[in-house]
């Protein structure tokens, strides 16, 4: 069994803060390179093709992840006008980031499963794997700014998703609120992560 006690262990928190930087910025840049190959310049020119961790961090995300376990990262602007398919283009670019993080998972799972590793990298890939399909699994929720809510605004009308782009964060700030008194949704993310997760590494996951 694993339990990972983050805050009573100065290096395993190190870890954990690391593993998030990677995680969103792999995940961010994922939406931008997708995006600038299938046509749209937009995220390239505002800086978002890059592996700098700066670029990509969103305050209010952040700060969900290193509270809450679940959080997000400063969303990537895309212009669909400049896809050669709007619809499909744009699904594929709000699905690369939660895929992206779902790749590394499973690279790193196997690395840990069949290679052979010192007991401290272990535990940090470990904690990379957790941080990267929890990234993966709450973005794919229906709601701005994340992932899932892009994928949403293609069966939804225009309307309804500019008022859900409105009331995003503070739903998902209710959401967090609720779930502190009634954690059926914290219990959804950490089940379906903790699935993926011994389905990857071999290991359980204590929550």
């Amino acid at each position: 069994m694993l339990l990972f006690n983050l805050f009573t262990n100065p290096l395993q928190f190190i870890a954990f803060a690391l593993a998030i930087l990677i995680a969103i910025t792999i995940h961010e840049y994922a939406h931008a390179w997708t995006a600038n190959y299938y046509g749209d310049a937009t995220a390239k020119l505002q800086g978002r093709l890059t592996f700098n961790p700066i670029a990509h961090l969103d305050l209010m995300g952040t700060i969900f992840l290193l509270v809450a376990g679940f959080g997000w990262g400063k969303p990537v602007i895309i212009n669909p006008a400049n896809f050669r398919n709007p619809k499909l283009d744009s699904l594929t670019v709000a699905l690369a980031g939660p895929m992206s993080n779902l790749f590394l998972a499973v690279i790193l799972g196997l690395l840990y499963r069949f290679v052979p590793l010192p007991a401290a990298l272990g535990q940090v890939m470990l904690i990379l794997i957790l941080i990267n399909l929890t990234l993966m699994i709450f973005n794919l929720i229906p709601i701005p700014p994340l992932d899932g809510s892009k994928i949403l605004a293609l069966f939804v009308n225009e309307q309804t998703y500019l008022l859900l782009q409105q009331f995003g964060v503070t739903l998902l700030l209710v959401i967090l609120i609720i779930s502190s008194f009634v954690p059926a949704i914290s219990h959804f993310i950490s089940q379906t992560v903790a699935f993926f997760f011994s389905l990857i590494t071999g290991k359980s996951l204590l929550l």
